[in-house]
């Protein structure tokens, strides 16, 4: 689904990333890690086209996402959902107009908002709080929300950069949880964190990187950081 083929990217002559080759398939949940520095966020803005590589090829579906025109990456970037460490929520809308507002922005009618809603807040356990503005709510349920808005419209991939950062333990795992369930239900979860709890916790497939470089790959949720 998602192909890094040779990939570098400098900044100012020092290198994000260093020739990183990295396949991602459908229906995947992979957890990309390591420390502050180590190219996760580069990795993250590279597939959303906020960035260009100095050298290399990005595929997405097999279309390099690097040589799209900006109306083909709006559409490229609608197939994805985005969950941020800072939430980045509307703070004057409601929790339901937050994720309603996502929904008008791609076009959806009235009658799928007022269906789609309710189910998405129910799915991530904040049905009660559809009523309340963002500064109401506990960091757990701001990113619960955040990520109710990511997979509103159905995405096929969710990039999730280090969500948790924020968060305590107990609602650290309810939102790997929540991420966990996403999954099961056939979408590509893309995870970056440096929390090796989490990784523990997934048992799912670990690249891990440093200085630029993946350093490991590895199926059965071992990693280096």
């Amino acid at each position: 689904m998602i192909n890094f083929e040779n990939i570098s990217k400098f900044y100012n002559g020092d290198p994000a990333l260093d020739s990183i080759n990295l396949s991602v398939s459908a229906g995947e949940f992979i957890s990309i890690v390591g420390q502050s520095g180590a190219g996760k966020t580069t990795l993250i803005k590279l597939i959303l086209a906020e960035e260009k590589p100095t050298s290399g090829s990005v595929f997405f579906d097999s279309v390099d996402i690097h040589s799209l025109k900006n109306n083909a990456i709006t559409k490229m970037r609608r197939r994805m959902g985005v969950i941020f460490q800072d939430f980045r929520l509307l703070p004057r809308k409601t929790v339901y107009e937050n994720i309603a507002f996502a929904m008008e922005t791609a076009g959806k009618t009235d009658e799928e908002i007022e269906t789609d809603v309710p189910y998405i807040l129910d799915l991530v356990d904040i049905k009660s709080k559809a009523l309340l503005f963002p500064h109401q709510l506990s960091g757990g349920e701001k990113q619960r929300l955040a990520i109710a808005r990511a997979i509103i419209n159905q995405p096929e991939v969710i990039i999730a950069d280090e969500p948790t950062g924020n968060l305590d333990p107990i609602n650290t795992n309810e939102v790997i949880q929540i991420l966990k369930k996403i999954n099961d239900l056939g979408t590509t979860v893309i995870l970056t964190t440096h929390n090796p709890r989490i990784i523990d916790s997934l048992k799912k497939r670990v690249v891990s990187m440093e200085k630029g470089k993946i350093i490991s790959d590895n199926e059965k949720g071992k990693y280096k950081i």
